[in-house]
Order: structure tokens, then C-alpha cells, then sequence
């Protein structure tokens, strides 16, 4: 698992550079008002660049590592768990590179909109499946319990309330925040598998 663990955390530190990296090269993106996909939305200047240079390759890989760590198992197992998030998050990304989202990331749109936020919403409701199913493998009264139910109301509130919240205010922020839980979740339980 030492592999995997290392593996998740490179892929976490590529995606984190990148946005960083990509956001630093558009003066009016703001990380508290624009979603992620906002870096590569249809139209952008890097838009190619974004979605082929940085979200396909995190999605890409970790889909591998998600199929490579027994996903039927999620309900069996801690690296099961691993790997149906793993999965849910690579289908997020790998989405959200084939699929750029409309200028501003609106919650309706074009067809190409319509399937970028399906799969968002694979990402963040599977992820809430995924670390709920990992939170039923403890012991009740374990404090990784109760922090994988606490990460399932995050990932399943993010894909909520970026279903429903109207352009700009606080996106970017709600969704930085249920990112960094759910990549730290990737590396919690890449560790714990």
C-alpha cells in the first residue's frame, strides 16, 4: 500500500500545483468565488492545457489506482473503501476534462455542461458512499468513525450545495473546502489500507 499512499499523495500535490500554477495565469480568477473547472472552462486560455495537462492526468490516475485496489471490496474493506472513492473522484476529473464546463460553470447550460456536472456529482456523492461505507467498518466508538460520517456530510453537502448555490458568492471556497477533505481522505485511507 506504501505504493498507493505515495502515489495518492504525488497526484494530490500535481492537482493542488496546477490549480495554483493555472489561477495564477488568469488575473480574475478568485479561489473563493470560482470552482476548479472554472480554470478550464470552454473558451479559457488554457483551456486545453488545463484539461489535458492537469485534470485528465489526476482522473487518469486515480482511476488506475482505484481499479487496482478492489473496489468490490467497499463494503468489506478499508482499501475497497480506497478504491470506490478513488474511482468516485478520477470520474470527477476525468469529466471535468473531457467535458469543460460552460463559461462561469453554470448549473444549467450546454450538453457538454449538463454531463461536466454529472460527473461532479459522481464525484462528491460517491466519495459521500464510499467514506460512509469506510466509517461502518470501525469500531463504533472510534474517532476515524466518526471522522468518515463527518467527511460523508462534507462530500454529500458540497454536491448539494453546488447543485443548488447561484453563481459566484462562496463556491470556490465550498468546494476548496470538501476537496481538501476528500483528498486527505484518499491519503488517510491509502494509509490505513
Amino acid at each position: 500500500m506504501m505504493v498507493t499512499l505515495l502515489s495518492v499523495v504525488i497526484i494530490a500535490l500535481y492537482l493542488l500545483a496546477g490549480v495554483i500554477w493555472f489561477a495564477r495565469r488568469r488575473p480574475e480568477y478568485r479561489h473563493i468565488h470560482h470552482t476548479i473547472s472554472e480554470l478550464g472552462e470552454a473558451g479559457a486560455p488554457d483551456a486545453r492545457l488545463v484539461s489535458y495537462g492537469l485534470f485528465a492526468p489526476v482522473g487518469a490516475g486515480l482511476l488506475l489506482l482505484g481499479g487496482l485496489s478492489h473496489p468490490a471490496e467497499v463494503g468489506d474493506s478499508l482499501r475497497g473503501a480506497f478504491g470506490a472513492l478513488a474511482i468516485a473522484v478520477g470520474i470527477g476529473y476525468l469529466g471535468a476534462a473531457l467535458f469543460p464546463c460552460d463559461p462561469g460553470s453554470p448549473l444549467t447550460g450546454s450538453k457538454r455542461q449538463q454531463i461536466h456536472n454529472l460527473a461532479g456529482g459522481i464525484e462528491y456523492l460517491g466519495a459521500a458512499f464510499a467514506l460512509f461505507n469506510a466509517g461502518q467498518l470501525l469500531p463504533e466508538a472510534s474517532f476515524l468513525r466518526w471522522w468518515f460520517v463527518f467527511s460523508t456530510w462534507i462530500a454529500a453537502g458540497a454536491a448539494i450545495a453546488l447543485s443548488i448555490t447561484p453563481a459566484r458568492p462562496l463556491r470556490g471556497l465550498l468546494q476548496r473546502g470538501a476537496e481538501i477533505v476528500i483528498f486527505g481522505n484518499l491519503i488517510l485511507l491509502a494509509w490505513l489500507g
